[in-house]
């Protein structure tokens, strides 16, 4: 952390915290945690039908870790997990933690070139996996791939005798040894970036960087013991496992698992039937609950908290949010996977105008900066630039790819993200785009958010994003493909430019109008604009 003065007239912030950071491997939090609150309710399986107190959890951790150690696996070890959200996964997700071993995130829906791209770039020794999930037969990919994958030694599916026999393993008298030679520093999860360009990339995490940020994502909305965070997002990405487990259990809360993957009435009915407190989601995830036919059915009383991350939230959405589901205290966190993941985190005590214009401020031990993008020199506050972050949160790096980790991680140790940001005089930001999505028209630099933003306020429109599509003229025209109200079937380019006149400026009105039912998608919510622009390029004639 630095301890230079900062201009106030400059895009600069610091996290302040009288807490200090914690100093421990996650098997030693975990550990204190059950000392503190053993016979609290830390996971709920609802489609499982599953519980378990802490003083229960910490056991079968042991159990499953003694298990991976009986395999021959070792300290530093690399053990992959593919399944969709599951006991198994969370329990995987300690126990590897508890050894040393090193998680592999694998994407629940990779195909068989990305599955052996991941398997070979981490060198994994041992994958757990569910035997399919949906369309994907994870179990028939994996023996494919294995032949070509020299380091795989072993696959142990969850619903095999193989797992069973890890959970029934006698907890070994290595344990406390092997937790005695581990640091917080250590390397303990690979998570590979969901690849909205180009090809996915391991941002490799230690116990501090993920114990840590999940700790104080947790802090920022005021957990205790008495929380229950309903998690429908997935437990593969930072998301889940970090400002989802992790957080709960620095905090002796419990996680309940509404179903394997995101199904809008089954997060509702978990949340009414557990009585949780907190809701995760990105927002799509959110448009989709409040999109029920039944929502008005469902008693969510019991929440008063909840993160939206992931992408942009619209503040149409954000509002419904607070008066129709009752998270009075709901946050807005922003981050990237390689920030393991939050940097920036809306308070609960902050206006409404602060919580659905921006993403917050910086989380306690962040710095952030905005800077210029051909210079690196932090802009004025009030000016867009890229937003950049340092602290106890910037990954260790990208597993074996050291050019490419220089190409993000600066010599100062600024992580440049990519994300073009406007931060206020009081530390807020509001993310305007990506730096490649910023569309230039006619010399205009021209931010899709902000288009996005006024086309939620059509009374037909229910979701927007806004492409740059070529164009012999201007360099490039917008693009809007937007996702419409139900009764209506089709919205024209004339009624947009009408519905605009007079409240956008001319050239932010988009040209061409795209009606879908939905946008392409990574299986973490995020919209994969460069898809969106080669499909536009193909159906408008514009190669």
């Amino acid at each position: 952390m630095t301890d230079a003065v900062l201009d106030p007239e400059l895009s600069q912030d610091v996290g302040g915290s009288d807490v200090p950071l914690i100093e421990l491997t996650i098997g030693q939090q975990l550990a204190e945690t059950t000392e503190r609150f053993g016979d609290n309710e830390a996971l709920v399986d609802v489609p499982a039908g599953r519980r378990w107190t802490y003083d229960e959890l910490l056991q079968d951790v042991r159990r499953l870790a003694s298990g991976l150690l009986e395999l021959g696996l070792r300290k530093g070890d690399r053990v992959g997990i593919w399944a969709p959200n599951r006991w198994e996964w969370f329990l995987t997700q300690f126990a590897t933690a508890e050894v040393g071993l090193v998680l592999v995130n694998i994407n629940p829906s990779y195909r068989v070139h990305e599955l052996e791209y991941a398997l070979v770039k981490s060198e994994v020794r041992c994958v757990i996996a569910a035997t399919e999930f949906k369309d994907s037969k994870y179990a028939e990919m994996l023996e494919e791939v294995m032949p070509r994958c020299d380091d795989l030694e072993k696959v142990v599916l969850m619903e095999s005798d193989d797992f069973a026999a890890l959970m029934r393993t006698e907890i070994s008298p290595e344990l406390p040894a092997i937790a005695a030679s581990l640091t917080q520093h250590d390397p303990i999860n690979i998570q590979y970036t969901s690849g909205t360009t180009g090809f996915p990339k391991g941002a490799t995490l230690s116990h501090r960087n993920i114990l840590n940020n999940g700790y104080f994502v947790g802090e920022t909305i005021h957990y205790t013991d008495a929380d229950r965070v309903c998690t429908p997002v997935p437990f593969y990405h930072c998301f889940g496992m970090v400002m989802g487990n992790l957080a709960v259990i620095s905090h002796g809360a419990c996680t309940v698992i509404p179903g394997p993957a995101f199904k809008p009435d089954e997060a509702l009915k978990a949340v009414e039937s557990e009585k949780c407190t907190s809701l995760y989601g990105v927002p799509t995830m959110f448009i989709a609950e409040l999109a029920l036919p039944d929502f008005e059915s469902y008693d969510l009383s019991t929440l008063r908290t909840g993160i939206m991350a992931g992408s942009p939230c619209p503040a149409e959405i954000m509002r419904k949010v607070i008066d129709r589901m009752h998270m009075e205290e709901v946050s807005i966190c922003y981050g990237m996977t390689e920030t393991s993941p939050v940097s920036m985190q809306t308070r609960p005590d902050d206006s409404l105008e602060r919580r659905v214009g921006t993403v917050g401020r910086a989380l306690p031990h962040v710095e952030v900066k905005v800077v210029d993008p051909t210079t690196g020199d932090p802009v004025p506050r009030g000016e867009v630039g890229e937003f950049c972050t340092r602290g106890y949160s910037v990954m260790l790096g990208y597993w074996n790819d050291e050019e490419k980790t220089t190409e993000a991680i600066d010599a100062d140790g600024w992580m440049h993200t990519g994300d073009l940001a406007v931060m206020d005089e009081d530390g807020y930001a509001q993310i305007t785009g990506r730096i490649k999505d910023m569309v230039i028209r006619g010399g205009e630099n021209i931010y899709p958010r902000e288009i996005e933003e006024f086309l939620y306020t059509h009374p037909d429109i229910v979701d927007a994003q806004v492409v740059g599509v070529p164009d012999p003229k201007y360099g490039e025209e917008l693009m809007a493909w937007v996702k419409l109200r139900d009764g209506v079937s089709d919205l024209t380019e004339e009624q947009v430019r009408e519905f605009s006149e007079g409240k956008l400026s001319r050239h932010k009105i988009p040209r061409y109008v795209h009606v879908v039912d939905e946008f392409p998608m990574t299986v973490t919510g995020k919209v994969r604009k460069v898809d969106m622009r080669a499909q536009a390029v193909e159906m408008l004639g514009l190669a």
